[in-house]
């Protein structure tokens, strides 16, 4: 990063956070000089396996799904990010298959992971050593009893601990993955315990406990702080909660459990509004402290550790409102950044992430009526529903008050959900700009809506695709024009400073939100992101007519609007003047509706180009593909609506 740079993140910082990290850096460099020596471990056992019938429970079909991931993994197949990779058999933990770059070897407070030209994408080389792809192959020796996977376990999990000393490499840079690493290697050694091998691969292993010792060690000292505790302070107090609990075999175990547990309990509280929803609004990161929160309370739960009320009770909030916003086909929101990170992998490709949490959900804390239906099956609920104690339940806990109906506006969140007949789902987004100073995950999509029929993306949130290394196609994903909202001036509504970092922040007021409202749903919202305007937009749901209109208001000076609209892949637009058909296709029906446009303003369609990127559509990171934007241009003169309208046939 550049000086600038490291000086804008600095003046984002408070006090306590400056002082915070000072200490840590006199640490780093005791750090490099000094030579701990992992206590001795004798006696050690490991008692926090699966319930009786645990394994039984999980559904044929689950259980089939996984053992053909298995299967392809041991044929050393997998996919990171969009990158196939073959090479899994006996991996290179340091190697990047997307740059062809290796990690240097050093310290790991020198390594300069940020820079791709030096290291290679850094997702790229941390994504399989966070070892879910092993819970994966462990599950499948679990189920199976078919010891090829359990020794393939142990022949990697072997040839990582050789590769990545203590303190040394790429792999000992950041906390979240060390502390989704020490959650993997709970669940391998429980999913591996029938197998004669799995004591001697870790409690007897004197390498296997000094990897954990110092894991535990590192996260204790160097916590996220202030400015950056997101989601990463929830995967490091999970993680080093459940190997504190399961693998309790050294002297500050019990002061490592104690100290996670109560920075996991205060982060839980303060990453989440108290409507449920993840303040980083950013959807797949709730999917992410969800999954790390739940599996962090079954480590409690299987070694009898007493957790605060407020634990669950977070929990069951995030998982009602989970159930609130998703579409008919269990999607929730795409909103803000999404890196595709999961808490805990025991299951196959074609599970469903978003069905699988509900699931559990339902099996811990009980569905409620207006809950969707879960139709599909995975083998991760059962397992930790035989862990976890039911909460919530009439009879298993105190009274919980819970919404009575399914929630459409979230008041806190400022995130809006207006349903229409037939399948239509509508997310407006009058919520802050990001969480905590930086806003680290946050776009520039003040008043954006996102538009699906059937759970199909008509007028969608074009994703993610990148954090590092290619800093154009950052700044596209999460630019203004990038979302379904009005641009000013060519510039976006918040000020960024860097990949993760915004110093200015639009902030918006939600004026009127009333999804449920008789035979039209309504919403209204302003920002104050551009000096000397206000954006004001009101969308109105009428379901008689299945039609949407959005009307733009922009108070202010005289100043260019540019006004997108990004098509979902599968949706294609026949452009003529202000007025776009479009089509797809669900579940072999044809499908179109009709996209009436501002008039005032000049419209293109554009697709799928890179110079500058405009376009495109990221299912997933690190994926791409083109998707059609329409965009009007024009001048915003303060006397006059941009009026669009969306109506769907048939």
């Amino acid at each position: 990063m550049s000086p600038g740079w490291y000086l804008r993140r600095l003046s984002a910082m408070g006090p306590r956070e400056v002082g915070g990290r000072t200490v840590d850096a006199v640490r780093r460099r005791r750090w490099r000089s000094a030579r701990p020596v992992c206590p001795a471990v004798t006696g050690a056992r490991f008692t926090a396996v699966l319930p009786p019938g645990a394994l039984a429970a999980v559904p044929p079909d689950a259980a089939k799904r996984l053992v053909a991931e298995a299967d392809r993994l041991m044929e050393g197949r997998a996919a990171f990010f969009g990158v196939e990779r073959d090479d899994l058999a006996d991996p290179d933990w340091w190697y990047d298959p997307k740059t062809g770059r290796r990690a240097p070897w050093g310290h790991a407070f020198d390594v300069p992971y940020r820079d791709e030209e030096a290291v290679g994408d850094i997702k790229q080389i941390w994504e399989p050593s966070r070892h879910q792809y092993l819970t994966v192959l462990a599950a499948a020796y679990a189920l199976t009893g078919e010891e090829r996977y359990a020794e393939r376990v142990a022949a990697h999990l072997r040839s990582w601990w050789a590769a990545n000393a203590p303190l040394r490499g790429v792999h000992w840079v950041s906390g979240i993955e060390l502390g989704i690493r020490l959650l993997s290697w709970v669940w391998v050694r429980r999913l591996l315990d029938g197998w004669p091998g799995a004591a001697g691969l870790f409690e007897e292993n004197p390498v296997a406990v000094r990897q954990i010792w110092h894991h535990q060690r590192w996260l204790a000292a160097f916590p996220s702080r202030g400015s950056s505790a997101n989601n990463h302070v929830i995967a490091e107090a999970a993680g080093q909660f459940a190997a504190a609990c399961a693998f309790g075999w050294f002297p500050s175990s019990v002061r490592w459990r104690a100290d996670a547990l109560r920075s996991l309990e205060r982060h839980l509280r303060g990453n989440t509004f108290p409507s449920g929803l993840n303040r980083e609004l950013a959807s797949e990161y709730h999917g992410l402290v969800l999954e790390l929160g739940l599996a962090a309370v079954a480590e409690a739960d299987a070694a009898g550790v007493p957790v605060p009320r407020t634990v669950r009770l977070v929990l069951l909030r995030m998982t009602d409102a989970l159930a609130a916003v998703v579409d008919d086909r269990l999607r929730p929101p795409r909103q803000g950044d999404s890196d595709d990170g999961h808490g805990l992998v025991v299951d196959g490709a074609g599970t469903d992430r978003w069905g699988s949490l509900l699931a559990t959900g339902d099996a811990v804390f009980g569905r409620l009526g207006w809950w969707p239906e879960v139709t599909g099956t995975d083998v991760r609920t059962p397992l930790l529903a035989a862990l976890l104690r039911p909460y919530g339940r009439p009879g298993t806990a105190p009274a919980v008050t819970r919404p009575a109906r399914r929630p459409g506006h979230f008041a806190d969140a400022g995130l809006t959900v207006l349903r229409g007949p037939g399948g239509i789902w509508c997310r407006c987004d009058g919520g802050p700009h990001g969480f905590l100073s930086i806003a680290a995950h946050a776009h520039a999509d003040a008043l954006s809506v996102e538009v699906r029929h059937d759970g199909v993306d008509v007028l969608a949130d074009p994703g993610t695709f990148c954090y590092h290394g290619q800093p154009e196609w950052r700044r596209y994903f999460r630019s203004t024009l990038g979302h379904n909202t009005l641009e000013l001036d060519g510039t976006d509504q918040s000020v960024s400073g860097g990949p993760f970092l915004w110093t200015r922040h639009a902030r918006t007021r939600v004026l009127v939100a009333d999804p449920s409202a008789g035979d039209t749903a309504r919403w209204c919202a302003e920002h104050d992101g551009y000096p000397g305007a206000v954006h004001r937009r009101r969308v109105e749901l009428a379901h008689a007519r299945r039609e949407l209109r959005v009307v733009d208001e922009v108070r202010g000076d005289r100043r260019p609007v540019r006004l997108a609209f990004h098509l979902g892949p599968a949706v294609t637009a026949e452009l003529a003047g202000s007025r776009a058909v479009l089509r797809w296709t669900r579940d072999g029906e044809d499908r179109s509706a009709v996209l009436d446009l501002p008039g005032r303003l000049e419209w293109r369609a554009h697709r799928g180009e890179s110079d500058p990127p405009l376009g495109w559509y990221s299912a997933g990171f690190g994926r791409k593909e083109p998707a059609t934007v329409l965009v009007g241009s024009g001048v915003a003169d303060g006397t006059e609506e941009f009026v669009t309208v969306l109506g769907f046939q048939g």
